[in-house]
């Protein structure tokens, strides 16, 4: 049984993958560019996630209007440690919550047909003052995995689950240090409702 509280991702020994969604507004200028660009708002917080069946759950498989691009970002394990030491549970103090450069929430995480798990994943809010950061420093690769996302969503309303799990992107339990793992989950812990 998976813990409550536990950062789980694809990674390798130098960066971690986050996904988003967006139209194609944003999103294929950023692809072709190969980083963040315009119109991609560097005035409002951005939202990451390393829980791919969250997105897909947020998203409806990429079909919600404004959301049906999937981007695969990878940013360096740096860029997302200094996120989270610098991240406030979103479940803090109002004022802190408004001071703070990074968000933190914990959400139930999801199954493939999109039901609430028993433990959370985590979401990270970059704000203002970090985005250029994050998408200057942090960012080193951008992928488009709505195809595979598609798939994947086809496969499952078809019945075809044990298809789609092989399609999912491997995400196992990233090893923070124990200082920022216990910041990144203690305040959740705390303050989250328990789930159902």
């Amino acid at each position: 049984m998976a813990p409550l509280y536990e950062i789980r991702a694809a990674y390798d020994g130098q960066t971690v993958t986050v996904y988003q969604a967006y139209g194609r507004a944003i999103a294929e200028p950023a692809l072709a560019a190969g980083r963040f660009v315009p119109p991609f708002s560097f005035h409002r917080m951005t939202w990451i996630k390393p829980s791919f069946l969250w997105l897909m759950h947020r998203s409806n498989w990429a079909r919600k209007a404004g959301q049906e691009r999937i981007l695969a970002v990878r940013i360096t394990r740096e860029g997302w440690e200094e996120a989270l030491a610098q991240g406030v549970p979103t479940t803090s103090d109002p004022a802190a919550v408004a001071a703070a450069a990074v968000h933190v929430q914990w959400d139930p995480e999801r199954s493939l047909r999109g039901a609430a798990l028993n433990h959370y994943s985590i979401q990270v809010g970059i704000g203002r003052g970090l985005i250029r950061t994050f998408a200057e420093d942090w960012v080193v690769g951008l992928a488009d995995v709505t195809a595979r996302a598609r798939r994947i969503g086809e496969l499952v309303q078809s019945g075809r689950a044990a298809q789609a799990q092989r399609l999912l992107p491997p995400e196992r339990p990233y090893p923070l240090p124990a200082a920022l793992s216990r910041a990144a989950t203690s305040e959740a812990a705390r303050t989250s409702p328990k789930l159902r």
